[in-house]
């Protein structure tokens, strides 16, 4: 079985990334597809553990975040991650001052199919404990940027409201699968 598609989303917070991954699962399994998606490690870790991660525990989290997009790849056909380990190094970077995780992760992100880049265009809500505040969006989005430039990965934005959002994100990836068509 040769390995899934691997699509990735990437935002700040508060930018409708797990939304987003749970509906472009649910689209691209209504075509057909088998479909994954991965959920995001670090709100795992946030709900288990009732705090935000210790600076000793962001390489672990980043590790699990990337195990589980490569497992995900090995039995479907999609993979649909809800962020990846570059957010970690990201929130590392920002909260810690520790830019030591971005190596590894920007090689991780080499080897994804798509990379899809949230716009900071919806409204901020709180959401417990993976929450900053809406003054770190501009910094984070920043830092993601960064980071993609760095690794040379190309990403997709997306933007809008709603179905508008999902129908961006479908947009990029039927134009990803189009040559393989």
């Amino acid at each position: 079985m040769k390995r899934a598609f691997v699509v990735a989303l990437l935002g700040a917070e508060s930018t409708g990334k797990t939304t987003l991954a749970g509906d472009i699962g649910a689209a691209l399994s209504a075509r057909g597809m088998r479909t994954a998606v991965v959920g995001e490690v670090l709100r795992e870790f946030c709900l288990d553990h009732a705090r935000t991660p210790r600076r000793d525990e962001q390489a672990g989290i980043a590790a699990e975040q990337t195990r589980r997009i490569e497992a995900a790849a090995a039995t479907a056909e999609v993979v649909v991650a809800d962020t990846t380990a570059l957010m970690i190094a990201v929130y590392s970077d920002l909260v810690f001052g520790d830019a030591s995780l971005y190596a590894e992760v920007e090689a991780a992100l080499r080897c994804l199919d798509l990379t899809l880049v949230t716009a900071l265009d919806l409204p901020w809500q709180a959401d417990g404990l993976q929450r900053d505040g809406p003054h770190v969006r501009d910094p984070v989005d920043a830092l993601i940027r960064s980071a993609l430039a760095r690794a040379r990965v190309s990403a997709r934005p997306v933007s809008g409201m709603g179905a508008s959002r999902l129908a961006s994100a479908v947009a990029c990836i039927d134009r990803a699968f189009a040559p393989e068509r």
